[in-house]
């Protein structure tokens, strides 16, 4: 960002450039507000493009010079360019980069018997089974609305059981805990209190932009002990003191993004009763998807929905022909441009995906979506 104007022609190394001059105080003005524009523009917009962009792996790089301009654009040219360019398995992850044998990962299989949500017995028998064979176990991961499904798991339940063989309990709560600032769904978080941790994340579902993600943890002092460096050059009186945390020493490395703020923004922005509002119209709308599964027999709803995710699929004989009926379906619906659905496997079947969260969705875009669903499937079986 900086004031030199554009330049025409050809410019050699000789040449004399006008003095560079950036963050000047009109130019960040005009920018801002041009930016501002622009965003503005493309949510006025949005709901006329395409849901899948037509952009194919290795665009951008074919749109981009053999080497970086030499010389800048009007900030105008910069944002033309973008719009014409613009279109958990992270805990296995995590365990192979702390340095443990995917060989001594334990998943817990789950069934419709508990809504596919973990049962502890089926934990603690695992549990056992590791402790037997000289195995220590030493870290349970509880969810709170799984990625995959939105299945919750019994926290309290897995909480007694990890306590009888010592070990870290961690709740991940990534989607699901910005639905518990509603009180009708506190419940999902019983016996939170008896855990070591847990996670949530709200650019997932508490209009924040990614990334902001919050960790509670029970006992402070145990990321601390572990991950504290105390070079003399980031040595302050705040932290000598202990009257403030210091945040270096909660995580692996030691500079971070001010990511508290934004989401301060919105809670002083929005408020808890808009906040709560915003969850629930969410809900309100993925039940409504949900009677509309359920009124047409045809379908069914595989899990039962927790939150704004509906897990469903059309209903025919045998799982292999009925993955695939499902399977195109899904990718008929999704070429039209017009409503994109996942998938994730559940119980061994191929399962479509229709989550509610977008700010700007409403009834009109539920129900339209359900017709082109209905639609579409009626074509396919015909």
């Amino acid at each position: 960002m900086g004031s030199i104007p554009a330049r025409s022609g050809l410019v050699t190394a000789f040449d004399e450039l006008p003095p560079f001059h950036p963050l000047n105080d009109d130019d960040v003005r005009s920018y801002l507000h041009k930016a501002v524009d622009f965003i503005s523009d493309y949510y006025k917009s949005v709901e006329s493009m395409p849901v899948l962009p037509s952009v194919k792996p290795g665009y951008l790089r074919d749109e981009l010079g053999a080497s970086p301009p030499v010389h800048p654009a009007p900030f105008d040219i910069a944002m033309k360019e973008l719009r014409a360019s613009v279109t958990h398995s992270t805990f296995f992850k995590a365990c192979r980069l702390a340095g443990f044998d995917p060989a001594n990962f334990r998943s817990i299989p789950t069934g419709p018997e508990t809504d596919y949500g973990v049962d502890p017995v089926k934990l603690l028998a695992a549990m056992q089974a590791d402790a037997m064979a000289g195995l220590v176990p030493t870290y349970v991961c509880a969810t709170v609305g799984t990625t995959s499904s939105n299945a919750v798991d019994p926290i309290g339940d897995v909480a007694k059981v990890a306590a009888m063989f010592n070990v870290w309990v961690h709740v991940d709560a990534a989607y699901a805990d910005s639905a518990c600032i509603c009180p009708e769904f506190r419940h999902h978080l019983n016996g939170v209190e008896r855990v070591d941790s847990i996670s949530m994340s709200p650019h997932k579902w508490l209009l924040t932009c990614l990334d902001c993600t919050c960790l509670y943890v029970r006992d402070a002092r145990r990321l601390s002990q572990s991950l504290k460096t105390d070079p003399e050059y980031l040595k302050n009186d705040a932290s000598v003191s202990g009257d403030v945390t210091d945040l270096k020493d909660m995580q692996v490395g030691v500079g971070r993004r001010f990511r508290g703020l934004k989401l301060w923004m919105v809670m002083r922005t929005y408020g808890t009763a808009n906040l709560q509002e915003h969850i629930r119209r969410d809900v309100t709308l993925a039940k409504m998807f949900e009677d509309l599964v359920h009124a047409d027999d045809r379908f069914e709803i595989v899990v039962p929905r927790n939150f704004a995710l509906v897990c469903f699929r059309i209903k025919t004989t045998g799982v292999r022909a009925a993955d695939e009926v499902n399977r195109l379906l899904m990718a008929n619906v999704n070429k039209t441009g017009k409503a994109y659905l996942t998938h994730t496997v559940v119980g061994g079947r191929l399962v479509l995906r229709f989550a509610v969260g977008s700010s700007l969705q409403e009834e009109r875009h539920i129900l339209s979506a359900w017709e082109l669903i209905r639609k579409t499937s009626s074509e396919m079986m015909n």
